[in-house]
């Protein structure tokens, strides 16, 4: 296992999930709230100048009670005063009169009609105002809410209501503040509970199993939660359990090649002694020792078959490529003809000889290590032939820059067992004393050219193998080769 370790993330820190989901929670729920304050203070800007178009008219009621509609100097500069205005005007449908009015107004500087305008216009006259640093004289224009046909006009300062409207925004603020800070902590615990801490405790499992695989105490144990931390828990526990299987037996396994490798030297010189013994047997004249000798061959031939398929699967390793490009029709010509070499000239199964059948078109050609596909065949008709075939047939045809492969037999299929184990070193064997090493041979020779191997069809009528390899073999193959 790798011994760099990896960082954890701490509850305090800046990066961690919580802290991250707090801010954005607190920053969402800002935003939210500024776009409501935006139409929020527009409205209050407009509400606060129709309060001062009702104030201006009230305060034209003194003058409807005078005979004359005239009121004293100083009562009308405390009518200007309580209305917060420069001037009041009010204008009927037939005619215009100032009502109220300093001696000398001021100059407009800009000019509100309440009676026009819309919802962007109120926006931008709201942030208008609030982005003042001076006051201005407003000539503000409405309908009197006590008669539609009368409008009234007043001048008036911006200053008292520019300070009104920094005044509710601050409130507004405030409570933005505390309902982001109190929704914020409602969903940072709400996803505490539900997503933080459960992922801690996988991330915590993932990292104890990482230290020490071998140990069954640090596989997680799931809860019963049925959304996607559960079926993570449940599937990240599944996961330990086959990888600490699968290293257990790779140990297994590098001991056993260890081993093997060890006595080597000994079983050969042991298998040699034997050969050169079952020599001397042949040549006694003794009907019982001639009809034991080839049984004693056969063995002898097992046992080195045996030894040197475990001895090369266990010291080759990543097989190491050659490309060439050649035609594929004259390699499966060349290994129809090992076939039928094989022990003096034609294994029989039965009373039928077994035939390899060339279906490839001699025009396809292939661009990969000549030696390992030829490899890859012989093993795979060895194999058909040993589980009862008599006859395998190799067909391919190209497709998106692909060559598919098909080697069929028509054996006797294989077993559900043997299905489930197909891969696997010393398990996937359908015969009995088989290694169950060429087929795992076959697939790491596939895999290295960038394909692979698959079981397309196992009945009583055969088996078919396919093999999906590319048809050019990739420069980043030949740079992983040194080549």
């Amino acid at each position: 296992m790798s011994e760099a370790a990896t960082p954890r993330p701490h509850r305090a820190t800046k990066s961690s999930l919580s802290a991250r989901l707090l801010v954005l929670t607190i920053f969402f729920v800002m935003v939210a709230e500024f776009l409501i304050y935006t139409p929020s203070i527009s409205r209050y800007r407009k509400s606060y100048l129709e309060e001062r178009i009702a104030t201006a008219h009230l305060a034209t009621l003194a003058l409807e009670a005078t005979p004359d509609n005239m009121v004293s100097r100083q009562l009308e500069m405390q009518l200007l005063f309580h209305a917060g205005a420069y001037a009041i005007i009010l204008t009927k449908p037939n005619r215009k009169m100032l009502i109220l009015s300093n001696h000398m107004p001021p100059k407009v500087d800009v000019t509100y009609d309440l009676r026009k305008g819309n919802f962007m216009m109120w926006i931008e006259d709201a942030f208008e105002t609030l982005a003042q640093d001076k006051n201005r004289v407003m000539r503000v224009i409405g309908t009197s809410p006590k008669d539609p046909n009368v409008a009234v006009e007043v001048l008036l300062d911006e200053t008292p209501m520019r300070e009104a409207m920094y005044g509710y925004s601050a409130r507004i603020l405030q409570l933005s503040i505390v309902i982001s800070l109190f929704t914020a902590s409602l969903v940072y615990m709400s996803l505490q509970w539900l997503i933080v801490r459960p992922m801690r405790r996988i991330t915590a499992s993932m990292t104890a199993f990482r230290e020490a695989p071998e140990d069954e105490s640090r596989t997680i144990v799931p809860s019963r939660r049925e959304d996607e931390i559960g079926v993570a828990q449940r599937e990240l526990a599944a996961m330990q359990r086959d990888l600490r299987a699968a290293l257990q037996q790779k140990t297994r396994l590098a001991t056993l090649g260890a081993a093997v490798a060890k006595i080597n030297h000994d079983l050969r010189n042991s298998l040699a002694t034997a050969v050169l013994v079952s020599d001397r047997l042949a040549d006694i004249d003794d009907p019982e020792v001639k009809q034991v000798t080839p049984r004693l061959y056969e063995a002898i031939d097992r046992a080195v078959t045996l030894c040197s398929q475990t001895l090369n699967y266990v010291a080759d390793g990543v097989p190491k490529l050659r490309p060439s490009h050649f035609h594929l029709h004259e390699l499966v010509a060349e290994v129809g003809a090992a076939m039928r070499e094989t022990e003096g000239g034609g294994p029989t199964v039965g009373e039928t000889e077994f035939t390899v059948v060339n279906g490839v078109d001699f025009e396809l050609g292939v661009e990969c290590d000549r030696q390992q596909l030829f490899r890859v065949l012989h093993n795979l008709a060895s194999n058909a032939r040993q589980a009862g075939a008599a006859m395998v047939r190799v067909s391919a045809h190209g497709t998106d820059g692909r060559i598919v492969i098909e080697v069929a037999d028509d054996g006797p299929g294989l077993a559900p067992k043997a299905r489930e184990r197909l891969f696997q070193p010393f398990a996937g064997s359908a015969r009995r004393g088989g290694t169950g090493l060429g087929l795992v041979i076959v697939r790491d020779i596939v895999r290295a050219h960038g394909g692979d191997v698959t079981l397309a069809e196992s009945n009583e009528s055969g088996t078919v193998f396919r093999l999906d390899l590319p048809a050019r073999f990739a420069d980043g193959e030949r740079e992983r080769d040194g080549r």
